[in-house]
């Protein structure tokens, strides 16, 4: 999401709120919630095994996380139609702003091999 471009409509926290409501009602919904913008953030740098901290907020930064949320689907491909209509819901409600809502899969440990198997 663009930073800077202010508050969302009251619709589309409305849409949301009915959007959330349905899947937490049906147990897609895991969690979820809003971050606020760069102003406070504070980042750690690892660059060639030295940490560096670096405090908001971030001149060249265009675009900002707006929020996240942990949801769980029985197959993919309800998970990318129910994260398009995420999307249009930003689309319809909030249609000024540059919205990229990014759908991830949760990595799970790797199958360990039995040393000599």
């Amino acid at each position: 999401m663009e930073e800077g471009i202010g508050m969302p409509p009251q619709s589309l926290f409305d849409a949301m709120d009915v959007y959330i409501g349905e899947r937490a009602a049906n147990g897609t919904f895991v969690d979820g919630g809003g971050l606020y913008g760069t102003e406070d953030a504070v980042n750690f740098v690892v660059r060639q095994g030295e940490v560096t901290r670096v405090d908001g907020p971030y001149a060249e930064g265009k675009e900002v996380v707006g929020g996240w949320s942990l949801l769980q689907y029985d197959s993919l491909e309800e998970a990318v139609a129910d994260q398009r209509e995420f999307a249009e819901l930003h689309a319809k409600h909030w249609p000024e702003a540059t919205v990229v809502a990014t759908m991830r899969q949760i990595s799970e440990a790797p199958d360990m091999e039995t040393p000599g198997a």
